[in-house]
């Protein structure tokens, strides 16, 4: 089964600086990352290894997924701004 990986990195590679910079120094956002890439992991090996799990399970963990995903981007976004706003 083909299975698209979803990791931040893939996700957002326009912000790769933004994310190795906040991963690094920002503890509420490596902990996100951390868990998100976590749940990014079970979700692929589930839908990869066509392991019987309920349709419920999955779609309740790709919405865990979706939900951390947000709030790492609008961490990102914010990052990104605070560093604009620095440079002028």
């Amino acid at each position: 089964m083909h299975v698209d990986h979803h990791d931040i990195h893939h996700e957002f590679p326009e912000m790769l600086d933004a994310i190795e910079a906040l991963r690094a120094g920002n503890a509420h956002f490596a902990k996100l990352y951390g868990s998100y890439h976590r749940l990014t992991g079970k979700v692929e090996d589930l839908e990869e290894h066509d392991m019987p799990v309920s349709d419920f399970t999955i779609e309740d963990m790709k919405k865990q997924r979706v939900k951390l995903k947000d709030e790492l981007y609008h961490m990102l976004l914010a990052y990104r701004a605070g560093q604009q706003a620095g440079k002028a």
